[in-house]
């Protein structure tokens, strides 16, 4: 979950310099700001569990982004960053519904149960490769934390959360197992 955090992060942040519509614009904000907030979290229950976690996205996930930031400025890009998304966020939810399921430790399944809805609104957000930002009040809780998130109507923020990588979620769901697999051990 982490590298697929990392990459999401990335992606919302290269939406924010390289989309030509507004919509997509927001919606790579939102992820910016509710993976950030997840992923504080999954660092949270790595540092408790002892899983040491990757320092970036995987091979695949940058590669998967730099294919769309080459479509960077046009249509196209928009066109590709949200199929993209797509992709990611439907093979993250299922990973995450297979880890709540059947998974074995107690607090990684609870996180599971955390990123859910955040993942399922992003998913709704992208779906079809078409941007639907409205509607989305943003007040979906992101992480464990208990404060609800908001959509910043300021777009800008994309750019300055700081956090660098690349890629989007593909390998993410591989990093959710591995720390499954290694917190179950430390169990």
């Amino acid at each position: 979950m982490h590298q697929g955090n990392l990459a999401e992060i990335a992606a919302g942040q290269d939406a924010g310099r390289h989309a030509t519509s507004k919509c997509v614009k927001q919606v790579g904000a939102v992820l910016v700001r509710d993976h950030t907030k997840l992923d504080a979290d999954v660092k949270t229950l790595a540092d408790k569990l002892k899983v040491r976690l990757p320092a970036s996205p995987s091979a695949e996930q940058k590669k998967q982004l730099a294919a769309v930031q080459a479509k960077a400025g046009t249509s196209a890009y928009d066109a590709a960053w949200l199929r993209t998304q797509e992709a990611g966020h439907r093979q993250t939810l299922a990973l995450i519904d297979q880890e709540i399921k059947a998974g074995k430790n107690s607090q990684v399944v609870a996180a599971a149960r955390s990123a859910r809805p955040v993942v399922a609104m992003h998913l709704d957000m992208v779906r079809g490769g078409t941007c639907h930002m409205a509607g989305h009040t943003g007040m979906v809780g992101a992480g464990t934390s208990g404060e609800p998130a908001t959509v910043e109507a300021d777009t800008a923020a994309v750019g300055t959360a700081g956090l660098a990588g690349g890629g989007l979620l593909a390998a993410g769901g591989a990093t959710w197992l591995l720390m499954r697999r290694r917190s179950t051990r430390t169990q």
